[in-house]
């Protein structure tokens, strides 16, 4: 249609009655004129709108399932990043509640032996330093520490500083095959030196040939000079097995260490050694030995020991052989008690003849 005056009358003239029909029909509520013509053009295009409906909707349903896809991808997202956070949280935790532990055990160590001490973290192991049983802390000159200071935990002996950096330094390990340590044994002057065998027990050479020692001795160390590199009384390890001495001048052992040399975590250096040595009171408790069960026999009273050829309980009357001479009592109604003025039996095992002069003599 072409756009003329005669077309937009029109056009103007159907909008006017599109209008007023829709007035009519607000006003009219439920009794409203074009109800009917309502219902009827509902009855004719309705299935036609259904069918329309049924072609179109999915497209619509695709083209929202495209729009959602992205939404729940970044809520998925979303969700997978805080779970990420939720479970870095409860490391950390964890990680941080195995550390205040570690650090309460090396501050109770510390106040047993009186060591004045400088808190560090394990940040490096071995492969910085080539092969050697080494670790790498995190502090320093800046924080005071020097060569050849004492290096522990909360378990016992970990090393002695050997490099230092401002913020960092160098730890030689007491299991290294390098590092010897002066010991004494525990509740005792046997003085000897350990040295390090990688991962097995420590190598101990008492000075004393002819020493008394056994499996689960406990061993400290015994200190150095001006206190460096290592302070008395710290706890080395227990005793695992004892060589025969051998007529040797020393005494080989082989001592377990009481520090686990490849989990280090917290550590503490020796600053300022302690006024007087500790001897063994920084050792652990021991543990409480186990009981041994014991069985208890009691004897019935009345019962014969059935040694010494004492007689033994018989059955159906038997005779049992006799030591010593000594009569059994018979069977029978043989050598029983006398009745009507008849003379009782022997007594004490004496036979009659005996009994006679017994009881003359009398």
């Amino acid at each position: 249609m072409r756009d003329t005056r005669e077309s937009r009358l029109l056009l103007v003239l159907l909008i006017a009655i599109a209008f007023a029909l829709i007035t009519v029909d607000i006003r009219g509520g439920e009794d409203s004129p074009v109800d009917g013509a309502r219902h009827a053009a509902a009855t004719v295009f309705g299935p036609i709108e259904d069918g329309v409906s049924a072609a179109v909707n999915p497209v619509g349903n695709a083209v929202a399932a495209i729009r959602d896809s992205g939404e729940r991808h970044d809520r998925l997202a979303r969700l997978e990043q805080e779970n990420a956070a939720l479970k870095a949280k409860l490391g950390s935790d964890d990680r941080n509640r195995s550390r205040l532990k570690q650090l309460d055990k090396v501050l109770k160590v510390a106040g047993a032996g009186q060591y004045g001490i400088k808190g560090a973290q394990v940040i490096a192991i071995g492969a910085a330093q080539g092969f050697s049983w080494t670790i790498t802390i995190d502090v320093g000159v800046n924080d005071g520490i020097q060569r050849d200071m004492t290096v522990l935990n909360g378990d016992g002996l970990v090393g002695r500083v050997t490099t230092v950096g401002p913020n960092t330094a160098t730890v030689l390990l007491a299991n290294d095959p390098d590092f010897t340590v002066g010991t004494r044994m525990e509740a005792g002057d046997e003085l000897g030196f350990a040295s390090g065998q990688g991962d097995r027990p420590l190598r101990v050479e008492l000075l004393n040939g002819k020493a008394e020692v056994k499996k689960g001795d406990r061993l400290v160390t015994f200190g150095s000079q001006a206190d460096k590199p290592f302070v008395p009384g710290v706890p080395v390890g227990v005793v695992s097995r004892v060589d025969p001495s051998g007529g040797n001048l020393t005494r080989t052992l082989y001592v377990t260490p009481y520090v686990g040399f490849s989990k280090l975590d917290i550590v503490g250096v020796v600053v300022q050694a302690p006024a007087k040595d500790p001897r063994d009171t920084v050792l652990p408790d021991k543990p409480e030995p186990t009981p041994t069960p014991t069985v208890t026999v009691t004897v019935t009273p009345g019962a014969e020991d059935p040694a010494d050829g004492q007689n033994q309980p018989q059955a159906d009357g038997q005779d049992q052989p006799q030591a010593d001479g000594q009569d059994q009592p018979q069977a029978d109604g043989e050598n029983q008690p006398q009745a009507d003025g008849q003379d009782p039996p022997p007594a004490d095992g004496r036979n009659q003849y005996e009994q006679d002069v017994y009881e003359q003599e009398q």
